[in-house]
């Protein structure tokens, strides 16, 4: 589960930081849109998700690796700090790096949704908004309360977001466009939810 806290003054980025390399390992520190976010430990079917993810990216693209547990400094000026389920990045694009890269030179970013409050509010309208400013080319939402995968493309650096929105149900063949260029054959995720 994941639960948020809110501040009524600015955070800095580097408050953050602090803050979260003293964090437990039983929890994932965000900071996206001014927001500290707190994500619990994945659950075995969001893990699950991802490690079919990986497998399907490394069948079809051995030249690509999926990261989990990445951070990325996202939104304008770098000023969000955000940790996908997974990032998707040429291999070894992240080697060398510390726990918050720099976004370039990454291909895309997922996200397997929470079965709690704040899903809709952060992994449907913060992270989009952040990634596509960051101009993260893809942004794969794979949610699990509507049975949906969304791909995000063409972000708006300028404005944030994506310009391109393709929703399909689970079950569905969806497309990761370039430059993933995966097809995924999404039956499989209909195991993984409630």
């Amino acid at each position: 589960m994941t639960v948020m806290a809110e501040r009524t003054s600015q955070m800095s980025v580097e408050e953050f930081e602090t803050i979260a390399a003293a964090a437990p390992e039983t929890v994932t520190l965000e900071f996206v849109d001014g927001r500290i976010g707190v994500k619990a430990v994945t659950d075995g079917d969001r893990g699950t998700i991802v490690s079919w993810l990986a497998r399907r990216c490394m069948q079809t693209r051995p030249d690509l690796d999926l990261y989990q547990g990445q951070g990325l400094r996202v939104e304008a000026y770098r000023e969000g700090r955000a940790k996908p389920d997974a990032v998707l990045a040429p291999e070894a694009h992240f080697a060398g790096h510390g726990e918050w890269a720099d976004p370039d030179g990454t291909l895309m970013v997922v996200e397997v949704t929470s079965y709690d409050s704040d899903t809709d509010r952060r992994d449907r309208h913060d992270k989009p908004a952040a990634y596509g400013q960051s101009g993260i080319p893809l942004y794969l939402l794979i949610d699990r309360d509507s049975c949906t995968v969304t791909v995000h493309s063409s972000p708006d650096r300028r404005v944030g977001g994506y310009r391109e929105v393709h929703v399909a149900k689970f079950g569905e063949k969806v497309q990761l466009p370039d430059p993933v260029g995966i097809e995924l054959d999404t039956e499989i995720l209909k195991n993984y939810v409630r």
